[in-house]
C-alpha cells in the first residue's frame, strides 16, 4: 500500500507533499483568500497527475532500455491532457510524447518500449485510463542530431481473427473430453491423474 501525506502551509499559501522519501517533498498550489493576490506556489493538483504519468512511463522506458543494455542520453517526457468542461473536470484525453537521445536505437524498439509500459506496467496511466483516452508519440534523436519526427505509438492490442461461431458448452465438453482422452493412456496402476478428475467432475455437473 502507498501513502503520502499532505499539508497546508497557510503562511506560504501552498500544500506540501510528503511520500516516502520525506526529504524530496513536493509543493501543490493551495486556494487563495480574496484578499491575497500572490502568485502560485507550486504544482496544481492536476498537473501533478500528469506529472506522475510521465514520470511513471519514463521510469518504465529507462529501465527496460537499461536492461536491454541500449545507449541512452537523454529522455523527456511531455504530457497533454484536455479536461472536461463541466466539474469535476475529468481528464477525457492525455497524450503523452517521448523524445529519447541516444545512439543504436530504432523506431521500433521504442514503440514496443513505450507500449509496454503504458498498457502493462505504469500503474498511474493504467488508472488514468479507466476515464481518458490515451495517446503517445516518440521522437528518436541520434547523438549527431538526426531525427525521427514525431511519429505515433499503436497501444491498443489487435483483434483476433474472427472464428465461426461456436457454442460455449461444445468448447468446454471438447476440452473436458480432450482431457480425459489424454489422461487414461498417462494413468498407471488404474489410478486417475487429478486433470482426469477435474474433467470427470466438469462432466458431472452439466446439466442439460
Amino acid at each position: 500500500m502507498r501513502s503520502v501525506s499532505v499539508s497546508w502551509d497557510k503562511a506560504a499559501g501552498r500544500f506540501t507533499a510528503i511520500g516516502t522519501h520525506e526529504m524530496h517533498p513536493i509543493s501543490i498550489n493551495a486556494p487563495r483568500a480574496e484578499s491575497e493576490t500572490r502568485n502560485s506556489t507550486g504544482f496544481s493538483a492536476t498537473e501533478l497527475l500528469l506529472a506522475g504519468a510521465g514520470s511513471c512511463a519514463a521510469w518504465d522506458v529507462v529501465e527496460i532500455l537499461r536492461k536491454r543494455r541500449a545507449q541512452i542520453e537523454s529522455l523527456e517526457v511531455t504530457v497533454e491532457g484536455t479536461q472536461q468542461d463541466d466539474p469535476p473536470w475529468t481528464y477525457k484525453h492525455v497524450a503523452l510524447h517521448f523524445r529519447v537521445v541516444g545512439d543504436g536505437l530504432t523506431y521500433p524498439v521504442l514503440a514496443r518500449v513505450i507500449r509496454l509500459s503504458i498498457v502493462r506496467y505504469c500503474s498511474v496511466i493504467t488508472t488514468i485510463a479507466a476515464a481518458a483516452a490515451i495517446e503517445a508519440t516518440v521522437e528518436l534523436v541520434s547523438a549527431d542530431g538526426t531525427t525521427t519526427g514525431r511519429r505515433g505509438i499503436e497501444l491498443s492490442y489487435r483483434s483476433c481473427p474472427a472464428r465461426s461461431p461456436i457454442r460455449p458448452r461444445r468448447i468446454l465438453l471438447r476440452w473436458a473430453f480432450r482431457i480425459q482422452r489424454s489422461t487414461r493412456t498417462r494413468s498407471r496402476f488404474g489410478v486417475p491423474r487429478r486433470d482426469d478428475c477435474a474433467a470427470r467432475t466438469f462432466l458431472g455437473s452439466l446439466r442439460y
